[in-house]
């Protein structure tokens, strides 16, 4: 067992070398859920067994909890060999668990599955197949049966429709994904909600597949209604990344130059006002110099940000070329947090 900054790292002992890679990594975020751990590796270890060809690994993340899920993984962790577990000391968020997940994965195929047992791991082949069977790169599942949240949920999923014109009806589910789509995801707080979103805004298929969606078994849901108003402005932030962020002076350019062709228009037309009708305007030299000062920003703020988008262009090129030299035979494994 090892740890690196906050994240410790537990395998199964080491496979066999002649064994066939991994098919599907299973990514499973878990915070306090000592009580359904048990149960959901119970059922995965069925549906693996039962796969016939399809190779499956589960990559447990232990999120920071308080519960004593850890100590349930260590005694998993001897009795079924595709079973891995890591652990962060404190809680990150999903997010950042999918990440660690990825990086402790092997598989070409992604998923990401709750332990809470809403989703029955039974389900994952269908959900993975039309990935296996070079049909989609990515596929999500929708919901079916009753559920809590279901109104705010639907909103949610309409707007984000309406906003991203993506071919899905539930953003906010279970994913499959080919293991490229996460390098071409930027690490950010909370947006494993626009996953299918981003990936498809770069080209990938995505399709879905109906999901049942179960009871929880035990513990208590993690995501209150003060998850919405984080909800709404992560889809702006996506929004705005999707269209701007590799651009960022076409919005703030325009902007400006709307605003300094606004200025010189009243500023025109107070000097005609002063000349023709022998008075002055205050509000609109007012307006004048707010159109002005208003507009500087806004061309300012987009040089600033093409220097900030060129920036993250390299330190993405700079990151694919680091992976692409840690992955050659013969490098050593290193744990990223």
């Amino acid at each position: 067992m090892s740890a690196t900054s906050g994240v410790i790292r537990r395998d199964t002992p080491p496979l066999d070398r002649r064994a066939r890679p991994v098919d599907v990594s299973v990514l499973v975020p878990a915070r306090n859920e000592a009580e359904n751990l048990p149960l959901f590796v119970e059922q995965a270890a069925a549906m693996a067994a039962a796969s016939g060809g399809v190779r499956y690994e589960f990559v447990i993340i232990d999120d920071g909890s308080t519960d004593g899920s850890w100590d349930v993984l260590q005694l998993l962790l001897s009795d079924y060999p595709f079973l891995k577990a890591v652990r962060h000391r404190t809680g990150r968020g999903i997010a950042d668990a999918l990440r660690t997940g990825y990086l402790h994965s092997s598989g070409r195929v992604l998923v990401f599955y709750p332990a809470d047992l809403q989703y029955k791991p039974e389900d994952i082949p269908r959900l993975v197949e039309p990935i296996l069977s070079e049909q989609s790169d990515m596929v999500t599942g929708y919901k079916e049966g009753k559920y809590e949240k279901a109104f705010v949920s639907g909103v949610y999923n309409k707007l984000s429709r309406s906003l991203f014109n993506v071919p899905v009806r539930d953003l906010n589910s279970v994913k499959a994904y080919r293991r490229e789509i996460m390098d071409a995801l930027p690490p950010r707080p909370d947006w494993h909600r626009y996953m299918v979103v981003m990936a498809a805004a770069q080209g990938y298929t995505v399709s879905e597949v109906a999901v049942p969606l179960y009871q929880r078994h035990a513990g208590k849901s993690k995501f209150g209604i003060g998850r919405i108003p984080i909800g709404v402005l992560d889809m702006l932030a996506v929004w705005f990344e999707l269209r701007f962020a590799r651009k960022p002076l076409l919005l703030f350019g325009m902007l400006g130059a709307m605003l300094f062709l606004t200025g010189l228009i009243v500023g025109i037309g107070a000097i005609l006002w002063r000349v023709f009708a022998g008075e002055g305007f205050r509000p609109l030299i007012d307006l004048v110099a707010v159109c002005l000062t208003v507009g500087s920003v806004a061309i300012a703020t987009g040089l600033i940000g093409e220097l900030m988008a060129a920036q993250r262009a390299e330190l993405r090129e700079l990151r694919r070329r680091v992976e692409e030299l840690s992955a050659r035979p013969g490098s050593q494994p290193t744990e990223i947090p």
